[in-house]
């Protein structure tokens, strides 16, 4: 079993900077894709940015594009999600998911790509 937490959420002024972390436990190593998706009050969740289980490649949605940054660890077990230049559009709960592929060096933004979820941070952009 995989168990995935996040942590680093909190309450922050539009145009400031959080970074959240998924800490991986139940593996020796993080050996897949990793994702970040956020669910705003009364939306769908959605995708927000990936990374390859190497690292190599990452992928980010429109509306996050150049303001968010996704990266890894795998010494650690880690993937962090630098957001910058917040806006209250922003505000959501934020769940990092692990990809069901081992290994492997895309990047997917299908949730039914992801087979292991936390239990998401609450992020809080205000105006």
């Amino acid at each position: 079993q995989v168990q995935l937490a996040e942590s680093g959420g909190g309450l922050v002024q539009a145009g400031g900077s959080l970074r959240l972390s998924c800490a991986v436990s139940g593996r020796t190593s993080s050996n897949s894709a990793m994702g970040w998706f956020r669910q705003a009050p009364g939306k769908d969740r959605g995708f927000v940015a990936a990374i390859s289980w190497s690292g190599v490649n990452t992928g980010y949605a429109d509306s996050v594009k150049g303001r968010f940054t996704i990266s890894r660890d795998n010494a650690k077990n880690t993937v962090d999600l630098q957001m910058n230049s917040l806006n209250p559009e922003d505000t959501a709960v934020y769940y990092c998911a692990a990809g069901r592929t081992p290994y492997s060096n895309l990047i997917y933004w299908r949730e039914y790509e992801y087979n292991y979820w936390g239990q998401g941070t609450q992020v809080t952009v205000s105006s």
